[in-house]
């Protein structure tokens, strides 16, 4: 599988880079939470909250709307599920992160083709948005030795993700369920 970067034009479809936004109070306040071997998900962090800048930069790119700051951290290398939100979803790495995605509209019946599913690295430091419409999951890491620290800036939807997508080993294709 090609890895892109999220600069490159080909992942202009499934989301965007945001500049403009200070980012380094995310950041550090996500040194604090676990990076286990596995993948760890917290839809709400309080320590993320209180980061510098954090209110500003929620208010702003979700336009006001009630939001929540939490965190996916860890080490994966699978795509083992994809989902999407009602809402766009924002992530930041203290690493390098990569994303595994796919459009929503490349479903069939209800079935996803995993041979559509790109690639995309994100710099450590680089806030992007992952559009509503992009099927998407946990993050891979881009170096084993440090894994991926990626504040997660979705509103409460998040906590009910809307049908998610799973993928099945065995046929290789992924299912909406």
């Amino acid at each position: 599988m090609e890895i892109r970067s999220v600069f490159d034009p080909a992942f202009k479809p499934y989301g965007r880079v945001v500049e403009g936004y200070p980012v380094d109070g995310l950041l550090a306040a996500l040194k604090t939470p676990p990076l286990p071997d596995a993948v760890a998900y917290t839809p709400r962090e309080e320590a993320l909250h209180a980061a510098a800048d954090a209110q500003a930069i929620g208010e702003a790119l979700l336009g006001g709307m009630p939001f929540q700051l939490g965190w996916c951290n860890g080490h994966n290398t699978r795509l083992n599920c994809l989902e999407y939100h009602r809402d766009s979803e924002f992530n930041l790495g203290t690493e390098a992160f990569i994303l595994l995605l796919a459009k929503q509209d490349e479903m069939e019946n209800g079935v996803l083709d995993t041979a559509k599913v790109r690639a995309f690295r994100v710099p450590a430091g680089v806030l992007i948005e992952v559009y509503a419409t992009t099927l998407h999951y946990s993050p891979c890491h881009a170096d084993p030795a440090k894994g991926f620290r990626c504040p997660r800036a979705p509103t409460p939807t998040s906590a009910f993700p809307a049908r998610p997508t799973r993928w099945t080993a065995s046929s290789g294709r992924a299912t909406s369920g």
